[in-house]
């Protein structure tokens, strides 16, 4: 069991001078990136500019200190920008306060109980599902600003619906030059990486956007004609709690604590590949836990883990958590010194920030790639999630979304598991005893026994191989049936066999899960030559390839 140990105190071990310039550098870079986001992410939330700074800055230091990952940038992310918009207009500051407090304490306790590992009964369909959702949504709450709409006096848009209904019923109030503006700085954020990798493309779209509202006079809204901007550092502060307002907040503490869980792992997932280490889940969750606690107190909104800043930071040399701590403090600087012009950055602007982000999270393909080729009962927990993300909000949609996961979940069991009368027989006396067979040098061969479903996929990924192996078998004959979790994972162990120039061959596949790596297109990507009927067909094959 791994014990609650800072990823920062492994790191200093063996640090050097070289690489702390490396963080330095990474971390400039990262806070750079993290500026017009962070910004951006807050009004989306229906929160004010500078509390996205705050978030960074705060949850920011504190999850890269205590953090389970030596790479992991935190600060807010477009997952929780609906929520913490549903919570700010029903409950106001003080309510949104003590629901992130209450799920930073959730996600200590997740941590302190290692329960990192129970994220794995969250199926990819709902990630997936509630993802695409909240892109959708994202993406509706800024049609307004894109296209410069005006809306009557007391017209009420909380909810995703009600902003959908009030664009089209005021589409006709479209300002020209807020769509020039919107336009201008979308196709920049969609070309400039063709241009630059260095320099974020969100940047440079802020400093055009405000060269053409300041310098044409072109009459569009500002962040400035509709906020107050604060260059304030975060101050601390305690909300009125009561009973009631934490009985209220209790669903939404619950959503953003598995929301925060999911992104802060998966990003520490993605950032071992990149840099070949393994994050401590555990004490991830627990600093998690801290950052937002810390950021609910000193006026940021809910955070965690971001792939994208996560990789700009290992992209640019980051391999400690100093280059997070880094990322912190210069952003305090730019708070400090560069937030009043804030003011000055068109709304549309924003509006086209937010619309790439939306895209980047919409994993569209990933969605309809699964609709095309998952089983039935998991296109109806994708579906559905989405759907009610949509048109109710994300805290219906995870509820609703796993329990339909669980009922779907027993019925598929019900129908392939098979109870029959049998003999026991050891290793020896079995015929297909891999102990009774010569396995060539180069080979390893791993039998997978039960169905493969998402609460058990993980131990796929569990599967080691060296660079020197030639061929890896996966005997399969006990495996009945598959879902998309784990396909997902098989698709990542091809990806690392290719990759390190591993043959991957797969033996006795049944009836179910041999349709679903058909339709999948997983069944092309390994080879027909690399399916077997049997383990000794497999062995054979293994050896021809030395």
């Amino acid at each position: 069991m791994e014990k609650l140990r800072p990823k920062l105190f492994h790191a200093l071990k063996h640090y050097s001078k070289e690489q702390l310039v490396k963080d330095i550098v990474a971390g400039i870079i990262v806070a750079i990136i993290a500026l017009p986001l962070s910004i951006a992410l807050a009004l989306a939330s229906g929160v004010g500019p500078e509390q996205g700074i705050y978030t960074a800055i705060v949850a920011g230091f504190l999850i890269s200190f205590f953090g389970g990952s030596r790479v992991q940038i935190a600060g807010p992310t477009a997952a929780f920008a609906t929520i913490v918009a549903g919570i700010v207009a029903t409950n106001g500051i003080d309510g949104l306060i003590v629901a992130t407090v209450m799920a930073g304490i959730i996600l200590i306790l997740m941590g302190v109980l290692h329960l990192g590992n129970l994220i794995k009964f969250i199926p990819y369909t709902i990630t997936t599902g509630f993802t695409s959702g909240i892109a959708i949504t994202i993406a509706i709450g800024q049609i307004k600003d894109f296209m410069g709409l005006s809306y009557p006096k007391g017209t009420v848009t909380i909810e995703t619906m009600e902003k959908a209904q009030a664009v089209i019923a005021h589409i006709g109030t479209f300002n020209v030059q807020a769509v020039v503006v919107g336009v201008v700085c979308l196709g920049i954020l969609i070309l400039w990486p063709k241009v630059s990798k260095k320099i974020p493309g969100s940047l440079i779209a802020v400093i055009v956007g405000i060269l053409m509202v300041k310098g044409l006079h072109m009459q569009v809204n500002t962040i400035g004609d509709l906020y107050d901007i604060s260059n304030r550092l975060p101050a601390f502060h305690m909300p009125s709690i009561q009973l009631v307002t934490i009985k209220n907040m209790l669903p939404s503490a619950f959503t953003i604590a598995i929301l925060a869980a999911i992104e802060s792992l998966l990003s520490a997932v993605v950032a071992d590949g990149m840099i070949e280490d393994k994050h401590n889940s555990n004490m991830e969750l627990v600093a998690q836990g801290i950052g937002n606690i810390g950021s609910a107190l000193f006026g940021g909104i809910p955070a965690t883990g971001a792939i994208a800043r996560t990789a700009a930071n290992i992209k640019n040399g980051g391999r400690s958590p100093i280059a997070g701590m880094v990322h912190s403090i210069t952003l305090i600087l730019i708070l400090v010194v560069l937030m009043p012009y804030a003011s000055w950055i068109p709304m549309p602007c924003i509006a086209a920030i937010l619309f790439q982000v939306a895209y980047n999270m919409s994993e569209w393909r990933k969605f309809i790639h699964l609709v095309k080729t998952s089983p039935k009962s998991d296109i109806i927990v994708l579906v559905a999630t989405f759907v009610l993300t949509v048109v109710f909000d994300l805290v219906v949609a995870i509820e609703a979304g796993i329990l339909l996961a669980a009922i779907l979940f027993m019925k598929r069991m019900s129908e392939v598991t098979e109870v029959t009368g049998w003999k026991y027989m050891d290793e020896e006396n079995d015929a297909d005893s891999i102990s009774l067979r010569k396995v060539p040098k180069g080979t390893l061969v791993y039998e997978i026994s039960g169905p493969m479903f998402f609460a058990a996929a993980d131990k796929l990924l569990d599967i080691t191989y060296k660079n020197e192996d030639k061929s890896l078998i996966l005997r399969m004959r006990s495996v009945t049936a598959i879902d998309a979790t784990a396909m997902h994972n098989l698709e990542t162990i091809l990806k690392d066999c290719k990759r390190k120039n591993v043959t991957l061959i797969l033996s006795h596949v049944n009836e179910q899960p041999l349709s679903i790596m058909q339709k999948s297109g997983f069944y092309e990507m390994v080879g027909k030559e690399n399916f077997c009927v049997h383990i000794d067909e497999a062995l054979k094959r293994a050896q021809d390839l030395q």
